[in-house]
């Protein structure tokens, strides 16, 4: 009961987060440069092939988009984005189901619930509530994989050795889902490609069967492989942030990364002064002030589960550190200026896998240490229940948001306050603009999309070789592209307003220059009414 209550505090902790969204429209950062955008591209073209060019930080466009077609599937359905605030609350309540799920085959999951529900509140997570983020789906994807696997094969010795040993009795099913859920976080978010790769891998050779491995290999580029062969075919690289295999060079485009300057977690990790003034706030903040009593906790339930468990267990326990280690060395866990990780807190999100699996297993590497004698298997225990849990959620989700679909819709970037002022006053007039063709250059640019989601909003660059992506230097490259992509409106704004720098961009004064009728103008943004030609003569 006391499990099921914090359970319970968590829901209402997340749904708050939702609620907030829903009087604003999703305003996160991430959500309105590239989640939105993707989901709104896919709605508007059915076409998840072609490359979806936003603004030029981090090759954002080979992104893996699963979570980003949940988003679409909805628009589809209802023409609006009215089920995106909502979405990542099912996904939340995924994961509470998965992490007693983890623990049911030992018993504790009672246990494994409240640890998993607690882990899964840290702030670092508190970015996912109402927004298109997609850290949240990926969590549930990989707790799913480990939860089926433990299902099928954990619990108990007996149970472990039918495990590739007595394929009849499972047959290749449960290497198949675990393979899928695999897959599908794989082809969510980057991070979440080592782990799946060794949950795939382990199951595969803890079982000694090669008809489950190949099933769980297959089942896994099924549900993610996708992204990665869309970016093998435009680029002849399958992650093309990378540019070395050892000596060999593989083909990417030649760029920069843009945005923050990339710097890992390990490269600080001797370096006194960074932890002092970065990592411990930033624990501090993203984790709470008991911040070293969740790292310990889920260290211990990885490190038992390998130590002691059984060799399902271990596996699951390699995935949680296969987790910390894409955290380690992801070159985004620290970004920043040399000595100034100042995304070391908000990258902390890319731990909380490995965190919330840790402390979900903990309960069950201290029942297989200290009684390893326990735990039967037994299935018919709460075996159905999370089938109703889910569908109870989807029910409230679906009744909660009929009601508020014409609520949210009149409120949504109505009077938007999250981004620089020109920026917000763009946002709150494309609301009531449709079937137009916009041109920014901003990295936010979900909101121009309109309430119904109809305008065609394109950040103005030119195409290099290997799937690049670039912003025009010239007055000449800027108009040749607004012509040719026959636009009916140009926004030409910063991202910000810096003090001692001009307040507009340069192309605002060569728009002007052009012909271009001004519809609104305030620092740092100008949205133009573009003629059906700009002539080069606004460049000399």
């Amino acid at each position: 009961m006391i499990a099921l209550l914090i359970a319970a505090v968590a829901v209402v902790h997340f749904a708050a987060g939702v609620k907030t969204r829903l009087s604003t429209g999703m305003t996160g950062f991430d959500s309105t440069w590239y989640h939105g955008p993707f989901a709104a591209g896919f709605f508007q073209s059915g076409n998840t092939w072609d490359l979806h060019f936003i603004a030029p930080q981090f090759l954002a466009w080979f992104y893996p988009a699963n979570g980003e077609i949940f988003h679409a599937i909805g628009m589809l359905a209802f023409d609006r984005d009215v089920l995106s605030p909502l979405l990542n609350l099912g996904w939340f309540v995924g994961c509470l189901v998965a992490c007693w799920c983890i623990g049911r085959p030992y018993k504790v999951a009672p246990w494994s619930l409240a640890l998993g529900a607690i882990a899964l509140s840290v702030p670092a997570l508190a970015d996912q509530a109402g927004e298109a983020r997609n850290d949240i789906v990926g969590i549930f994807f990989l707790l799913a994989g480990v939860a089926i696997a433990l299902s099928a094969w954990g619990g108990s010795e007996g149970a472990e050795k039918k495990l590739g040993r007595e394929e009849g009795s499972t047959g290749l099913g449960p290497y198949l889902v675990v393979g899928l859920a695999a897959g599908l976080g794989a082809g969510t978010k980057l991070n979440f490609l080592l782990p799946a790769a060794v949950l795939i891998i382990g199951v595969g050779l803890v079982g000694r069967s090669w008809r489950g491995s190949a099933a769980a290999l297959l089942a896994g580029l099924a549900g993610g492989g996708y992204w990665y062969f869309r970016n093998l075919i435009h680029t002849g690289n399958p992650l093309p942030w990378i540019h070395h295999l050892g000596p060999i060079n593989l083909p990417a485009p030649e760029q920069a990364l843009g945005g923050r300057e990339a710097h890992s977690v390990l490269g600080y990790l001797t370096d006194g002064s960074v932890w002092s003034s970065w990592f411990l706030p930033g624990l501090h903040g993203s984790l709470w002030l008991l911040w070293p009593l969740l790292l310990a906790g889920g260290a211990a339930g990885l490190v038992l589960c390998l130590v002691r468990g059984m060799p399902t267990q271990r596996v699951v326990a390699l995935v949680g550190v296969a987790s910390a280690l894409a955290w380690l060395i992801a070159p985004t866990s620290a970004s920043g200026p040399d000595g100034m990780p100042r995304g070391f807190e908000s990258g902390l999100r890319y731990l909380a896998p490995a965190l919330i699996l840790g402390l979900a297993l903990l309960p069950t590497g201290v029942l297989r240490s200290f009684h390893p004698d326990s735990g039967a298997n037994d299935r018919s225990t709460f075996a159905i229940r999370p089938v109703w849990v889910l569908g109870a959620a989807l029910a409230l989700a679906i009744s909660i948001g009929y009601p508020i679909q014409r609520h949210y819709l009149t409120d949504r970037y109505k009077a938007p306050t999250f981004t620089a002022p020109g920026l917000n006053a763009a946002f709150a007039w494309s609301r009531d603009i449709g079937d137009a063709r916009i041109a920014t250059t901003s990295t936010r640019q979900y909101p121009l999309y309109g309430t119904d989601l109809s305008n065609e909003v394109q950040y103005l660059g030119i195409h290099r070789p290997h799937g690049g992506f670039e912003a025009p230097t010239s007055c000449h490259q800027y108009l040749q592209l607004l012509n040719e992509g026959n636009y009916d409106y140009a926004i030409a704004t910063k991202d910000r307003l810096e003090p001692g720098k001009p307040p507009y961009p340069p192309l605002a004064k060569w728009l002007e220059h052009a012909g271009a009728k001004v519809i609104l103008k305030k620092p740092p943004t100008v949205v133009f009414k573009l003629p059906p030609n700009l002539g080069p003569s606004a460049c000399s």
